[in-house]
């Protein structure tokens, strides 16, 4: 990876359906030399996907929050985090280090939505304890 390997993935994070012609322009490469970092990038795994960013409010999505989340034991890894990918309201889930071992975010519709997930998360089997935050504003995406 060079430089004007980077300024390709920038153009790409900013816009993924970018053209390979309007990333020529704005990096000053050819066409040809755009393809074939884009399809080498592709190769590598270092492009993993191409995604969209939707405007969840307008979805109806008006409620998001962050779950820490504590497990007794780590023999309950495989259950909880299971049990986690099936929730199609839990959009993130991270294994970390520190205080607690998951940090999830949560989209759903409603205060009742969230409190609904939250006592589901709770009754899996290992976790041990919960601290929940309620997101007021996305800053940065």
């Amino acid at each position: 990876m060079d430089s004007m390997d980077y300024k390709i993935l920038e153009c790409l994070k900013s816009n993924a359906r970018s053209k390979a012609s309007a990333i020529s322009k704005e990096i000053h490469l050819s066409v040809s030399a755009v393809i074939e970092r884009i399809r080498k990038m592709e190769a590598n795994g270092v492009i993993k996907n191409y995604t969209i960013v939707l405007d969840e409010g307008k979805l109806g999505n008006d409620t998001s929050a962050l779950m820490e989340v504590s497990l007794d034991h780590p023999k309950f890894y495989e259950s909880f985090t299971n049990a986690i990918k099936e929730n199609e309201k839990i959009i993130f889930c991270y294994y970390l280090t520190g205080d607690f071992d998951f940090m999830l975010k949560i989209l759903c519709k409603s205060s009742e939505d969230l409190e609904k997930i939250h006592r589901q998360i709770k009754s899996l089997e290992g976790v041990s304890r919960t601290k929940t935050y309620y997101i007021l504003k996305d800053v940065k995406e």
